[in-house]
Parts: C-alpha cells; structure tokens; sequence
C-alpha cells in the first residue's frame, strides 16, 4: 500500500515505518451525565510527530490527560509496546516514557533557568546541600542539545520570551530522559519568530529520535510539521490521516462535521 492510500484509510496508523509504541484501545471517559470520550482509539508510532486535532470541547485535553496519568478511562486499554498497561498517575507515565507540556508550562517565575529545569528532582551532595553546580553544568548541556541560546542558566525564567519558556518547558522532559512527547498548543500565544523557534525545536526532536504528540488549532503548522492527523468531534474519533493523503480542506471538514467518515 502506498504512503498516499494508507493516508486515506479511515483506520490507518503511523508514519509509514516506526513500530506502535502505544495503543489506547476503546477509551471512554464520563464527567457526570457527559460522555466526554466514545470508544476512541488512538495509536502512536516510534518517531512520528502526530498532531491531535478537534473543535474546543472535542476532547483532545482528555485523551492527552488519561495518557498522562491526571486522568483515568472509565472504559478501555492502554498498551505500551504492545504491553497491557495502567497508568495512574503522572509519575508513572513519565517512568513509561511519556513526558507533557500543557498549555499553561508550569515553569515557576520567579526563580531561574536550572531550578526550573530541576524542580522537583533537585541534585544534593552530601545527602543534604542542592547540588548547584551539578544542575547549571547540566542545564547547559540541555540548552545546548535544544539549540536554545541564553547568556546564563541564572536568568529567572520570568524575564525569558514565550519561545524561551516552552523551550525550558520541554527541557524538563528532555532531563527526564522521557521518549514521548506530548505537547498542548505549544505555540499558542508567540510571535512569528518564537513560533519558528519552537518548531524547529520540535523537528529537532524528531530528528534525534523522539515521537512527539501536539495539540493544535493552527492547521497551516501542523501540514507543515507532523506526520499524521488525528481528528475528533465531539468525543469521537472521525478521522486518521498521513498528511501525504489528506488535505486541509479535509481535515476543517471532518473537525466541523462537513465531511462525513
């Protein structure tokens, strides 16, 4: 089958050459009387970049938050590497490989660049004293590795651009050693430049090996960036597509409900 038909099956999955890495299977998630998630499958390849895709409301932050682990399915499986897994919490997903950059980054402001990038796994000495020295070495080696240009690892993050922020934001994954990425609206909110940055960024990560999974509403970046299109409406999954065998007027169409699949 040819990259182009593969793209238009309704039911295909992956970039054409990685092994599945994870699986949900049959997912459903209730808030109350609301069906938030129907029966959803969803698929991630060995270093793809697959774009999640849908109206405000359609459920994508709810997939993303069950794999996660700040979620839990009321139906359905996961597998990682074909393996029938549980995931209860966001350390445990992050132990599995998969490491997530909300919306919102979680970077403390007040504070500078390493500890930022350290926060909760600070490295002592002596069993007692934070290891400062160890944290900037290895900050720099972050930064350096993700292409990120800054004078010092002192700087406090709250002076930093909003391409700066994400960066440090998926610096923190990257320390984590996570193989994984999720990413929500990464470049929601930045300027031209800070958006090129951080996609080239992204497509840095690719490069080195990573799979990575973005929500967006910017269409025109993901044609430009990601593999594969998973489209839903309304909690249901209406579409899956190599973006080789699809186009933006598809894609709109399925999102709004035009087309029907």
């Amino acid at each position: 089958m040819s990259r182009e038909n593969q793209g238009k099956n309704k039911s295909n999955g992956g970039n054409g050459s990685g092994k599945r890495l994870i699986h949900m299977k049959g997912i459903d998630k209730w808030f109350g009387h609301v069906h938030a998630l129907h029966n959803i499958d969803f698929s991630i390849y060995e270093n793809e970049i697959v774009a999640l895709v849908g109206d405000n409301g359609a459920g994508k932050s709810t997939l993303i938050k069950i794999l996660s682990g700040i979620l839990q399915a009321d139906k359905g499986e996961i597998y990682i590497n074909e393996k029938l897994t549980t995931i209860h919490s966001p350390r445990e997903a992050r132990d599995l490989g998969i490491g997530t950059v909300y919306q919102d980054l979680a970077l403390v402001d007040c504070v500078d660049v390493s500890a930022n990038l350290f926060l909760g796994k600070e490295p002592v000495r002596g069993s007692i004293f934070v290891d400062r020295n160890k944290m900037e070495t290895e900050s720099r080696k972050i930064l350096n590795r993700l292409k990120v240009n800054l004078k010092s690892t002192k700087i406090t993050v709250g002076f930093l651009s909003g391409g700066q922020r994400q960066a440090i934001a998926i610096g923190r994954v990257v320390l984590e050693d996570s193989k994984i990425f999720v990413l929500d609206e990464p470049t929601a909110a930045l300027g031209v430049r800070e958006t090129g940055e951080v996609l080239n960024l992204i497509k840095d990560l690719k490069a080195s090996g990573h799979t990575l999974v973005i929500i967006s509403h910017q269409l025109e970046e993901v044609f430009s960036l990601v593999d594969r299109i998973f489209v839903i409406r309304q909690g249901k999954k209406v579409g899956d597509r190599l973006v080789s065998g699809t186009t933006k007027e598809e894609i709109i169409g399925m999102i709004t409900g035009i087309v029907k699949v």
